[in-house]
C-alpha cells in the first residue's frame, strides 16, 4: 500500500507533540538531584511501566519478531518462542534485586548506582564501574539508534526511493528529537515520555498483530498450522549445547544474570528505581514490570510468527537486505493507510523512550560520577544543572556517530545484548562482592573486574559460547577472582603485621 500522506501526518504529529510535551517539564528542574531523580513523588505503577518502556527498544520490536520470523535448524537458535525462556530469568531476576540490591540503594541519599560501589570500597572502583557503563551504555545505544534508522529508512524510501543516504537521515531525526526534550526536562520527561510511549508502541503492536490475524486466510488456524510445520511454537528447550542461546539453561539462568545485572548495575535502569519515593515503591514497580515485559515479548514473539505466515501465503517480490526489516516492510507495504503511520510511530516510541532513559543516564554518571567528585566538588547547583544539560547534548552527539558506525556491525538484536552482556559480568561481580561479601576490598574487586572483562573479551572472539551465557560467566569470573585475591592480600598483610610483632 504505501505510506501515504495521512500516514505522514500521525508520524508528524507524534514526532512533533512527543518533543513539545517532554520539554514542558523544564520549569520543574531546579537542582541537578531534581534532573537526575527527580521530586521521588511519581506512583510506582508510572515508574513501573517507565522501566518496561527504557527496557524495550527498537531492538526489540524490530529484533524479536525478527528473531520468531526467521527459519532455524534448531528452534533453540531461534525462529519459535523459545526465547519466552530469557524472559522467565528477567521475573527471577528481578525478585532477587529486590531483596539484594534495592535495600542497599536506600539506604543512603544515592544519585547514581556506583555511589554504592564507592560507599563500599572505595573512588577508584566506583570509577572503574562507571566507566565501563559509560563505554557499554554509548556502545550498545548506538545500536539501537541505527535499529530506529531502519524503520525511519522503510518508510522514506517508499516515498523518496531516490534520496540518498535515508538511513543517515535517519539517524540524525530520531537522535536529535529525543535530545531536545531530554536536554529540557530531564528524569520527569523522560517517565512520563516513556509512559506515552509505552502505550503506543503496545497499542500499535496490538494493532498490527489484529491486522495480520485478518489479512492471512484462515487467520489463526492457518498461522497455528504454518507455525506447527516448522516448530515455531516450542517454548522450552533442555538441550546442554552452550552454543546455542535459548536453551531453559541457557535461559533461566543467563537471563537472570543478565537483568540482575541491568536492572541492579546500570544506571539506566538503577536510576528509576531510586525515583520511587521509598524502597517498597521501588520493589513493587520493579517486579511489576517483569509480568510487564512478559505479555510484550509473548506479543511481539507471536506477531513474527504471524509475519511468517503472512508471507507464506502473500511471497515477498524483493527479498530483505536482513531479517530485521520484515516488521518494518510489511507495516509500510501491507497496513492500511493511517494505520501504517500509527505503528510507524509506535516503534519510534520504543526507540525515542530507550534513547531519552540512556542520555540522562549518561549524563548522570559523567557528571556525578566523575566531573563533580573530580573537577568541581564545590560546584553549585545552578552550575551543575547547567552542565547536566550540556552533557546531556554532548552524549547525543556521540550516540548518534555510533549509530553510524554500527551500520556494519550485523543483526541489531544480537550485537546489541552482546556488548551490554560482555560489560555486564564484570559490573555484577563488583556489586555482588559489595553486598554478599565483607572481605572482598578495593584492590581485590577492581583485579577481578579487570580479570573478568578480559576473559569475556577472550571468550567472545575464540569461543561459541552464546552471548546468553556471558554474563553469569563474566560474573563467576569477577566474584570468584576478586575475593581470591582480597583473601591472599588480606593473609599477606596478616602474616607482615604478625613478623612485624
Amino acid at each position: 500500500m504505501g505510506f501515504s500522506a495521512i500516514d505522514y501526518v500521525v508520524l508528524f504529529l507524534y514526532l512533533v507533540g512527543i518533543t513539545i510535551f517532554g520539554t514542558r517539564f523544564r520549569k520543574s528542574q531546579r537542582t541537578v538531584k531534581d534532573y537526575f531523580i527527580g521530586a521521588k513523588n511519581t506512583n510506582w505503577v508510572v515508574i513501573s511501566l517507565s522501566i518496561v518502556a527504557t527496557e524495550t527498544s527498537t531492538l526489540t520490536l524490530v529484533g524479536v519478531p525478527a528473531l520468531a520470523y526467521q527459519i532455524t535448524v534448531r528452534p533453540e537458535q531461534g525462529g519459535s518462542l523459545t526465547y519466552l525462556q530469557v524472559v522467565f530469568g528477567y521475573i527471577i531476576a528481578r525478585i532477587i534485586i529486590s531483596l539484594l540490591f534495592i535495600p542497599a540503594y536506600f539506604q543512603g541519599e544515592l544519585l547514581t548506582a556506583y555511589e554504592l560501589l564507592k560507599n563500599r570500597f572505595g573512588v577508584q572502583t566506583k570509577n572503574f564501574a562507571a566507566s565501563l557503563f559509560l563505554v557499554m551504555r554509548a556502545l550498545a545505544e548506538g545500536v539501537r539508534v541505527f535499529a530506529a534508522s531502519l524503520v525511519l529508512s522503510a518508510v522514506l524510501s517508499a516515498s523518496l526511493p531516490h534520496l540518498p543516504h535515508l538511513w543517515l537521515w535517519s539517524i540524525i531525526i530520531v537522535g536529535m528529537l529525543t535530545l531536545v526534550y531530554t536536554f529540557e526536562g530531564g528524569i520527569a520527561a523522560v517517565i512520563w515520555t516513556d509512559l506515552i510511549q509505552l502505550v503506543i508502541y503496545i497499542g500499535g503492536s496490538l494493532l498490527a498483530a489484529y491486522e495480520l490475524l485478518h489479512l492471512i486466510p484462515g487467520g489463526w488456524n492457518t498461522i497455528a498450522a504454518d507455525a506447527q510445520a516448522v516448530n515455531k511454537l516450542q517454548v522450552l528447550s533442555f538441550s546442554w549445547d552452550f552454543s546455542v542461546p535459548f536453551t531453559f539453561w541457557a535461559g533461566v539462568l543467563g537471563g537472570t544474570f543478565l537483568t540482575m545485572a541491568s536492572h541492579g548495575t546500570d544506571q539506566l535502569l538503577v536510576q528509576r528505581l531510586l525515583t520511587c519515593k521509598d524502597q517498597r515503591d521501588s520493589q513493587k514497580a520493579l517486579i511489576f514490570s517483569g509480568f510487564v515485559v512478559l505479555f510484550q515479548f509473548s506479543l511481539f514473539l507471536m506477531i513474527g510468527i504471524m509475519l511468517y505466515s503472512y508471507y507464506q501465503a502473500y511471497p515477498m517480490t524483493t527479498p530483505l537486505a536482513n531479517n530485521d526489516q520484515v516488521f518494518p516492510t510489511f507495516i509500510v507495504e501491507r497496513l492500511p493507510h493511517g494505520v501504517s503511520g500509527l505503528v510507524i510511530a509506535a516503534i519510534f516510541a520504543a526507540a525515542m523512550s530507550n534513547l531519552s532513559g540512556s542520555l540522562n543516564s549518561l549524563s548522570s554518571t559523567t557528571v556525578l560520577d566523575f566531573y563533580k567528585p573530580l573537577i568541581n566538588p564545590n560546584g553549585s547547583d545552578e552550575s551543575l544543572l547547567k552542565l547536566s544539560r550540556w552533557f546531556t547534548a554532548i552524549w547525543g552527539v556521540i550516540l548518534i556517530f555510533i549509530a553510524i558506525v554500527a551500520r556494519g556491525w550485523g543483526s541489531v538484536f544480537t550485537v546489541g545484548l552482546t556488548i551490554a552482556s560482555l560489560v555486564y559480568g564484570p559490573m555484577l561481580g563488583a556489586f555482588l562482592l559489595g553486598v554478599l561479601t565483607k572481605r572482598a576490598h578495593q584492590g581485590g574487586v577492581i583485579v577481578g573486574m579487570a580479570l573478568s572483562l578480559t576473559f569475556m573479551l577472550w571468550v567472545k572472539f575464540q569461543t561459541p559460547i552464546a552471548w546468553t551465557w556471558y554474563v553469569l560467566i563474566g560474573t563467576v569470573v569477577c566474584f570468584v577472582s576478586g575475593l581470591a585475591v582480597s583473601l591472599v592480600f588480606e593473609k599477606k598483610s596478616v602474616a607482615s603485621e604478625n613478623a612485624a610483632d
